[in-house]
């Protein structure tokens, strides 16, 4: 088993249920990992996973806004689902980084694994 780790992505987006973060955005933070079914030893790209396709899979999703994290985060765990048969888990975590709570310091998220 190889696991791929991208961590502390960053997207300016519009996620959220109230309007101030439907007009103004947010920045969030996505940390995926994603473990492949592997048994040969990788000396070629299409061997392994390519993480940057795994990027642009969850760039474009991010680009999309949606009323809650979790629904995002599932829908990501889906995207790459589909990008390889050889994924056995994905694990993601997407962080607000200044979400609207009044006199709060710190940062909200959620995650989620999925194992297959």
């Amino acid at each position: 088993m190889l696991t791929l780790h991208l961590n502390r992505l960053q997207f300016h987006a519009y996620h959220g249920l109230y309007e101030l973060e439907k007009s103004s955005g947010n920045t969030f933070e996505v940390d995926v990992e994603v473990t492949v079914d592997v048994q040969e030893k990788i000396t070629r790209l299409h061997q392994t996973l390519n993480y940057a396709t795994v990027y642009e899979v969850i760039k474009h999703r991010m680009q999309q806004p949606t009323a809650l994290l979790e629904t995002v985060a599932q829908e990501i765990t889906e995207l790459i689902r589909n990008i390889d048969p050889r994924i056995r888990s994905i694990n993601i975590t997407i962080k607000k980084l200044s979400p609207p709570i009044e006199n709060f310091q710190g940062t909200v998220g959620v995650s989620i694994k999925t194992d297959y």
